[in-house]
């Protein structure tokens, strides 16, 4: 049973973010909290949203709970909505770092090859410097190009260079790294490097692939799906590719389960299908 802290934004209507991440990380066993980095009414595809910002209550959270000794096993970063908060997260996580915790980090800057609408250059510098605190990160494929500052290509990229991308990640400063929805030589993936093992060729680090058959059908929130099982399973003392292919195969049947329902940016009523977490640990 590991403590685990999620500093992502609440989304009130939609099962996304921290909504989507808490029961699955909690259902796993570990107790988990939350330091949201804002308040949103919707996810944005809606149209029509409003955003609070809580940099201020971030700010005077942080030092309350160095004060009262509260510690964590693991820490996850999601959303960040400003520099100052980004500096502040990426400062927070440096010293849990630096006391055992240890640091996950979801890049959230974009999607489909863009930057979603608000994230800009400067953003992406930061996060280059949030994904170094880290022990593993695990960006799309868009986000990596960004952090990597290699090119999009909706065809994908082949095996050499997704490599080459891993590696780039890793040299920024994380000990491991997982590169989502990425397309490698023709085929759906996940592609990752694993910094904890020892390759057979005496070198440090194993890369890996796992390819997926790709359901028609657009949640949001199936990212955070797969980061809360990822963690939930690594914290479990599962191997990075085992934990891995374990969310991958729990986001597959949650969307196969719920690809009827109507609205889509709801999410996935994630309270209604844990069962699936326990068929798959079977």
């Amino acid at each position: 049973m590991k403590q685990i802290l999620l500093i992502n934004d609440v989304v009130g209507y939609s099962h996304v973010g921290m909504v989507a991440m808490l029961p699955i990380l909690t259902y796993m066993g570990h107790p988990t909290y939350n330091l949201p980095t804002a308040l949103v009414s919707n996810t944005l595809d809606y149209g029509h949203f409003n955003v609070l910002e809580t940099t201020d209550y971030m700010r005077g959270t942080i030092p309350v709970w160095r004060k009262l000794g509260f510690r964590f096993d693991a820490v996850c970063t999601g959303l960040m909505f400003s520099e100052e908060q980004a500096l502040l997260v990426a400062d927070y996580c440096r010293q849990l770092r630096g006391e055992g915790t240890v640091v996950f980090v979801d890049p959230i800057m974009g999607d489909g090859g863009r930057l979603y609408n608000g994230i800009g250059t400067r953003h992406v510098a930061l996060m280059r410097e949030t994904v170094g605190v880290a022990d593993l990160t695990f960006p799309n494929y868009t986000e990596a190009c960004y952090l990597t500052s290699m090119p999009y290509r909706e065809e994908g990229m082949g095996w050499d260079e997704a490599c080459a991308m891993l590696d780039r990640i890793v040299a920024l400063g994380a000990r491991s790294a997982v590169v989502t929805s990425a397309r490698v030589d023709g085929h759906s993936c996940v592609a990752g490097y694993d910094g904890t093992t020892v390759a057979a060729d005496g070198g440090n680090g194993r890369y890996f692939k796992i390819d997926y058959d790709e359901i028609p059908v657009a949640f949001h929130g199936t990212g955070d799906i797969f980061s809360a099982v990822l963690i939930g399973r690594l914290m479990n003392g599962d191997g990075l590719q085992r934990s891995t292919r374990s969310a991958m195969e729990v986001v597959s049947r949650l969307i196969d389960r719920n690809r009827d329902l109507p609205d889509k940016c709801r999410g996935i009523p994630i309270e209604q299908c844990l069962d699936l977490l326990q068929e798959e640990a079977r």
